[in-house]
């Protein structure tokens, strides 16, 4: 929703919106000259329309309930509402797009896509779901002839999608308050696919392989029968060394700046992507190394008490278990790009909504174990009313259970959760944090809680 705000307001609409909970973003909507509201109350809506001509535009989420004031008061005064979907495909119809979808790094994706059109002197228009490295925001007005777009498969909105390049980074169960099933995610990016001038597709998905009808495919595990793919030839905690090849021929090697196999997919779907806007390789080339990852995304947040820390958006069991494979490419290893070697990993993690947990505890379990220290926050419920001896004390169990021998730890809060990072990490450990809620704000409250205790021996003395 922020992002949609900032292009509209620097495409010179008047923006107005509201947010029960104060955050940067909301400061930097401001900034731009956009009206916040800190509550949601009935009065904010007569308050837009008194200082506007014309009658607003209300746009909302799947978040907002049926009940919220604001929202009943636009629909007693007769306001047009759109869903947020309705707002994001008249964009997408009203310029060439390329939408990126898939349960997986299709932030990620549109982040390299972005800064390669980008650093390309494409100046394409972004609207994406974290912060892109070149802009310092989520949001971009370009004056180039391309769009660029998150399409979030959560609500099932994107149906309503019609890009001119649909991209489809792969497909697995997610978001398990809306699906109740795999076919039903399945048929979701079906109507999706078909609903695109053109897709391309992860050639290593095996559900993409067997469901969609793509009119080109990228791979990292093979060159053969597939239009493009990036062979990896040397990989460390700093870099991946890769083999650009189209249909079969080797084309180049290219050097990314960005660990994990899965970041050198996500590279690779960017390639094609401007390869399929007839850029040449031998340009594309020249920016890959620049290339960085979105907020949140494997993010280096800096160094606390000898301990470095990372944090990650992965809150699907296959996102923590590619995100931890990650983390250890950097241990006891010359290659990283922290300030010290880390010995030891820690990891943090905050499950994501009760659905979520109860319907992929023992996946989520299985995920963890790849790390040997473990402490757990309580889950994160994203206003869903929680559902009985659905906890991470739970989840800790059947962690025990799949690997007897690990160390794993139940906080009772964030607060408890510092403390108990206080007592039990060790200095040079690499702390991983993961999570979709509020864990994002664990270097903020480790740095808090620093300089507190500080203040405290200051007072002492």
């Amino acid at each position: 929703m922020s992002a949609l705000a900032l292009l509209l307001a620097a495409r010179g609409h008047t923006v107005s919106g509201s947010d029960i909970t104060q955050s940067k973003t909301l400061e930097q909507l401001v900034v731009r000259g956009i009206q916040v509201f800190y509550t949601q109350r009935k009065e904010n809506i007569f308050e837009i329309c008194e200082q506007s001509k014309e009658a607003p535009l209300i746009v909302v989420t799947s978040a907002i309930p049926s009940n919220n004031p604001e929202l009943e008061t636009a629909k007693n005064s007769r306001l047009e509402i759109w869903h947020r979907s309705d707002l994001l495909k008249n964009l997408i119809e009203n310029q060439s797009s390329i939408a990126i979808a898939g349960t997986h790094g299709k932030t990620t994706t549109s982040t390299f896509i972005t800064m390669l059109l980008e650093y390309l002197e494409q100046d394409p228009t972004s609207i994406i779901g974290g912060i892109i490295p070149c802009y310092s925001s989520n949001s971009h007005a370009g004056k180039g002839k391309l769009l660029i777009a998150e399409a979030d498969e959560s609500d099932g909105s994107l149906t309503k999608f019609k890009p001119q390049l649909g991209i489809i980074t792969n497909i697995e169960l997610d978001h398990v308050d809306h699906y109740s099933n795999i076919e039903e995610l399945i048929n979701t990016m079906k109507i999706y696919a078909n609903n695109c001038k053109f897709v391309l597709g992860n050639y290593d998905c095996k559900t993409i392989k067997r469901n969609i009808k793509a009119s080109a495919w990228w791979s990292i595990q093979q060159n053969k029968g597939v239009d493009f793919a990036g062979i990896p030839i040397k990989q460390d905690g700093n870099k991946t060394i890769a083999e650009f090849y189209e249909k079969g021929i080797l084309i180049g090697t290219f050097i990314l700046h960005v660990p994990g196999l899965h970041n050198l997919s996500n590279t690779v779907a960017a390639i094609a992507t401007c390869r399929m806007q007839g850029i040449s390789f031998t340009e594309i080339k020249k920016h890959i190394s620049k290339l960085k990852t979105p907020s949140r995304r494997f993010e280096f947040k800096g160094s606390w008490k000898g301990r470095q820390i990372i944090d990650d958006y992965a809150h699907h069991p296959t996102e923590i278990s590619t995100t931890i494979e990650t983390a250890k490419l950097m241990l006891n290893k010359s290659k990283h790009p922290f300030n010290s070697i880390p010995r030891s990993l820690l990891v943090i993690f905050q499950p994501h909504r009760y659905t979520r947990t109860e319907k992929l505890m023992n996946e989520l379990a299985k995920a963890l174990t790849k790390s040997e220290r473990i402490i757990l926050t309580p889950i994160y419920s994203a206003n869903e009313i929680p559902i009985p001896e659905i906890n991470s004390h739970k989840l800790s169990k059947i962690i025990q259970s799949l690997n007897p021998g690990s160390f794993i730890k139940v906080a009772n809060d964030l607060d408890d959760l510092i403390a108990l990072i206080n007592k039990f990490s060790l200095k040079d450990d690499l702390i991983l944090s993961m999570g979709a809620g509020d864990i994002s704000s664990l270097w903020e409250r480790l740095n808090s809680n620093q300089n507190a205790t500080v203040l405290n021996k200051n007072l002492a003395a």
